[in-house]
């Protein structure tokens, strides 16, 4: 901004106000554009509008202007922070206002999504899809505990910290109650861990392996041969319905068989759902005791 273009001064030669035409020697006046004026006619019809305060520009008040337009010393100041921007850096804004430097920034950063206040050159933010932070006002909507550049989980408008992601929304698993945060498998609609989901006797993960259910407990299939099959008291070897050949168990008083086990001891008839006669301990078919 640049001092008006206008001199004041005393008359000292004999010259007529261009305006009231009163002498003006021995007076002051002003000389604008090869015109001789009273001071009272120079503020009446010459003087610049002050752009800030709407008043005229007197002849004995400061004048700065900028692009075709005036101010008084006075109202040159930033628009935000009163600051005097006499023979400061400015820029001119919206509505013919003066912004210092400091506060054009500000105004022109982005602004915080949780202070809304301007991110400014030097601070630490967090962006995320067009959305900015300053690194401390990101914070997890649960705990309100500061995420920072840590890791986190949106959800809508929302935010949150990986520990209240997982008590919030993770499935928690049928055995140890705890949330599963990745992998794990579903077993009857109830959602375990791969590790929790294990053989009871060896502890092995059952993931993607054959295992049988007993009780609420699980089983591989060497383990539920060994520690829980019944043994078939025909070829005595565990009765696994499901794991092998056979599904059908006979159980007679406090014994069972194969299906295909259950025959009779004199002539190997298979008796499954048929008659039969227990003699000595043996199983016979109902007619090979009448030929003993």
């Amino acid at each position: 901004a640049g001092p008006g273009s206008y001199t004041v001064g005393t008359m000292s030669e004999r010259f007529d106000c261009h305006y009231c035409r009163d002498p003006l020697q021995g007076k002051r006046y002003v000389q604008k554009e090869g015109r001789h004026c009273c001071v009272k006619c120079f503020e009446k019809f010459c003087a610049n509008t002050c752009t800030e305060c709407k008043k005229p520009i007197g002849a004995d008040s400061k004048e700065l202007h900028f692009k075709n337009r005036y101010w008084h010393d006075n109202c040159f100041r930033c628009f935000k922070c009163y600051t005097s921007l006499v023979n400061e850096p400015f820029m001119l804004r919206e509505n013919n206002k003066v912004w210092c430097s400091n506060c054009t920034a500000a105004e022109d950063a982005p602004r915080c999504k949780g202070c809304f206040k301007p991110i400014i050159a030097g601070d630490q933010n967090v962006e995320y899809k067009k959305m900015v932070w300053h690194k401390d006002c990101f914070t997890c909507s649960q705990c309100k505990q500061v995420i920072g550049s840590g890791s986190f989980f949106p959800k809508g408008d929302e935010f949150y910290c990986v520990s209240c992601h997982e008590h919030k929304f993770a499935k928690t698993c049928a055995k140890c109650k705890n949330p599963i945060t990745s992998g794990g498998l579903t077993y009857q609609e109830q959602p375990w861990h791969s590790e929790c989901f294990i053989c009871s006797n060896c502890k092995k993960q059952l993931g993607g392996k054959r295992f049988t259910a007993v009780e609420d407990q699980f089983y591989c299939v060497e383990c539920y041969k060994e520690c829980v099959a019944k043994k078939c008291a025909g070829c005595k070897n565990p009765i696994t319905a499901g794991f092998g050949r056979g599904t059908s168990v006979v159980n007679y008083e406090d014994e069972s068989w194969h299906d295909y086990c259950f025959k009779c001891t004199k002539c190997a008839r298979g008796l499954a759902n048929k008659r039969f006669v227990c003699h000595n301990g043996k199983i016979y078919c109902a007619e090979c005791p009448k030929r003993l």
